[in-house]
């Protein structure tokens, strides 16, 4: 537990709330001024960029698209600027729009430049603005259906006017903090790496070696599969599926989306351990009809095809109707074979494996449907698919359920974080 400090009161700003009783507000304008510097000349040519809250060096392979001239009208950014995101507030309200510049550079004049006024520490206002960011505040400045902010809301946010020495000190206790809650972070996810690592391999040896070690082995005949139990065979994909292709975008595009409708699947919504429905775009009765080929059935297979997300794959459990896209291609099982084997032998090493050899299409990835077909699977009799799918989906269960812990834990820690910046900008807990 922290310390408080000894008497609080009203700050008479309703997000702010009690404030220490020796704090002041006093308006933005006293604490920043907005920079203005122009690179014309190409006074610079380090791109910067705001990305996840932090203001990264931007890498070359990524200025797709701009020449030297471009960057003629970007701004100059100096070490200790904060770099306000102000535009489309109504309809991004997700992204970290704050950041504190580390390095000098250039970045796009679509930004606010705030510079930091003397008497006031950079790093305490960037937590502090950060803040009010997570908190959703900055989305209150302003006024009517504005969508963008200015300087001009930044020059009458209320700001809070404590000695410099008190605001080092707490941003100190900040950086020590959040970089111990980030360690502490990072170290979840790297268990999440593993467990989805750990997965993998017992997945992988149960659906090219089965679930007896003491079965006699022969070898498959096929680089990537490599030695099966004696009594399997190696099959093409289409002959264990009776469709194999994918849909379309509707007519129209976008704009043929519905609030409520038949679910349209498109890659964000594929997942290796789930169909996501969260946010899913949705088609009448109609277009769905008029796409009857790609209409999806309980027990399809949906593989991602496209995109950064290529490969990425899982079985449908539901008889609720559905569509899919150009990019997802539906791999319907034959009798002789289970959608939990398929999806599993799709997942594992070996089907992720053929799926990067084979991929086509120039700049962009892709996998066409002739190459589909061919890959090769390691097939037992349906008997033993079904004894292996039950273990898939056990081990589905348990890796899942240590995922969901882990992750719980990720977000009981952010969500820590992004209270303790909070608190401690806004006095709720004494720093020290």
């Amino acid at each position: 537990m922290f310390n408080k400090y000894d008497a609080y009161k009203d700050s008479g700003v309703e997000w702010l709330g009690d404030i220490p009783e020796e704090w002041s507000i006093k308006p933005g304008l006293v604490a920043f001024s907005e920079n203005k510097r122009s690179n014309k000349g190409m006074v610079r040519n380090t791109v910067l960029s705001l990305s996840y809250g932090k203001i990264i060096i931007k890498p070359e392979e990524k200025l797709v698209g701009l020449v030297p001239e471009s960057f003629e009208t970007y701004q100059l950014v100096e070490p200790s600027d904060i770099i306000i995101r102000c535009t489309d507030l109504q309809n991004d309200q997700t992204s970290l729009r704050t950041g504190l510049a580390k390095d000098a550079g250039i970045i796009t004049s679509a930004y606010l430049n705030l510079n930091v006024k003397k008497g006031f520490d950079s790093k305490y206002l960037h937590y502090y603005l950060h803040a009010l960011d997570t908190t959703k505040v900055l989305y209150k400045l302003g006024s009517g259906l504005r969508q963008n902010l200015s300087f001009l809301d930044f020059k009458r946010l209320p700001v809070l006017d404590i000695p410099l020495s008190q605001q080092q000190k707490i941003s100190s206790f900040l950086d020590q903090k959040t970089s111990e809650i980030d360690q502490a972070i990072a170290i979840k996810e790297q268990q999440i790496a593993l467990l989805n690592e750990r997965k993998q391999i017992v997945i992988q040896k149960a659906v090219t070696q089965g679930l007896n070690p003491n079965v006699p082995m022969k070898d498959s005949g096929v680089e990537w599969i490599g030695r099966i139990p004696e009594h399997w065979e190696i099959k093409k994909i289409k002959h264990v599926t009776s469709k194999i292709g994918s849909g379309v975008t509707p007519s129209g595009g976008g704009a043929t989306y519905l609030d409520e409708g038949i679910p349209l699947l498109r890659s964000q919504n594929i997942h290796f351990d789930r169909i996501d429905l969260t946010d899913v775009a949705r088609i009448s009765e109609k277009v769905h009809n008029s796409m009857s080929n790609s209409k999806v059935r309980k027990h399809d297979v949906l593989l991602n095809i496209t995109g950064g997300s290529i490969g990425r794959c899982y079985f449908v459990e539901s008889a609720d109707e559905m569509n899919v896209n150009q990019h997802v291609c539906i791999l319907r099982p034959k009798k002789n074979i289970t959608a939990i084997f398929l999806n599993a032998v799709l997942a594992s090493e070996v089907g992720q494996g053929q799926i990067w050899y084979f991929q086509q299409g120039g700049g962009r990835e892709g996998l066409n449907f002739q190459a589909l077909k061919n890959f090769d699977i390691a097939l037992p009799p349906l008997e033993e698919q079904i004894l292996i799918s039950k273990k898939v989906e056990d081990i589905y269960q348990q890796f899942g359920e240590m995922n969901a812990h882990i992750q719980m834990q990720i977000k009981k820690l952010k969500e820590y974080k992004t209270t303790l910046i909070n608190d401690a900008v806004t006095g709720k807990i004494k720093v020290a």
